[in-house]
C-alpha cells in the first residue's frame, strides 16, 4: 500500500496559488505571486527536506507539472541541487485529461486522478507526495485518498486566490502528530488520517421552549 501525503504551502485565508513567484500562476488577476519567498527560513527548508527524506513518487497535477518541468530538469547544480536531483530521479505521476507532451523524463499521464490514484495506493512502493496541485488535491479530497497532510501555514491573509480546500472535500477526521513554528512564523504541521468525523451534543434535553422555538424557525426558513 501507498500512502498519498499532500504537501502545501498555504496562506492564512488557505491561498495556495503561485507561492515561487509572479510569472509561476498569474490566472484570475492573482497578483501576489512569489508570497513564500520573504519568509523562507532554516526551519521551512529543514521541513520541506524532511517532507522528501522518505522514498517518494511526486503526484502532480497539469499547471504545476508544467510549473516544475522548466524549472527542476535545470537545476541541478544550483542552490536547490538536492531537491533537484530528488525531483529529476522519482517518477513524476501528473493528473492530465488534456494531450500534456510530458517531456520531463520519468513523467507518467494518469487521465482519470481519482481512478488512477486509488490503483496506485493498491500497489506497492513509496509514498505518493503531492506539491502545488489545487485541483487535483481537491480530487483526492473529495474521494477520501489523502492519508496525510503537511501544512505550512505563512503569517499573511492573501484575500483571493486559489485555495486548498473546497466545499467538495469528504468529511475525514485528522490527528495532529507533528507541530513546529519557524522563526518567520511559519506554522509546520503534520495530519494523520484518524477515521470519521464524531460529533455530540450539548443542547439541554429537553430543549427549552426558546431553543425550540428557534429550530421551527430554521426549519421555516429551509
Amino acid at each position: 500500500m501507498r500512502n498519498v501525503i499532500v504537501g502545501a504551502f498555504v496562506s492564512l485565508d488557505g491561498v495556495m496559488q503561485a507561492p515561487g513567484g509572479p510569472q509561476e500562476d498569474p490566472t484570475g488577476g492573482f497578483h501576489y505571486g512569489g508570497w513564500v519567498m520573504p519568509l523562507i527560513d532554516e526551519v521551512f527548508g529543514e521541513e520541506v527536506d524532511r517532507l522528501f527524506d522518505q522514498p517518494f513518487d511526486l503526484l502532480l497535477g497539469r499547471k504545476t507539472y508544467e510549473i516544475f518541468a522548466a524549472h527542476w530538469p535545470y537545476a541541478e547544480g544550483g542552490p536547490d541541487d538536492s531537491v533537484a536531483k530528488a525531483f529529476n530521479s522519482t517518477t513524476k505521476y501528473v493528473a492530465t485529461r488534456k494531450g500534456l507532451n510530458l517531456t520531463w523524463k520519468g513523467s507518467v499521464a494518469l487521465r482519470d486522478a481519482a481512478l488512477d490514484v486509488d490503483r496506485l495506493k493498491q500497489e506497492d512502493g513509496p509514498a505518493l507526495v503531492t506539491q502545488g496541485s489545487t485541483d487535483l488535491i481537491r480530487t483526492l479530497l473529495a474521494n477520501d485518498l489523502v492519508d496525510e497532510l503537511n501544512m505550512f501555514t505563512f503569517p499573511i491573509v492573501l484575500g483571493s486566490g486559489k485555495k486548498l480546500f473546497n466545499d467538495g472535500a469528504r468529511a475525514t477526521a485528522f490527528k495532529l502528530t507533528a507541530n513546529r513554528v519557524s522563526p518567520n512564523g511559519i506554522v509546520i504541521s503534520r495530519y494523520e488520517r484518524d477515521g470519521a468525523v464524531k460529533t455530540e451534543d450539548h443542547a439541554m434535553d429537553p430543549p427549552t421552549p426558546a431553543e425550540v422555538a428557534r429550530r421551527e424557525k430554521l426549519q421555516r426558513e429551509g
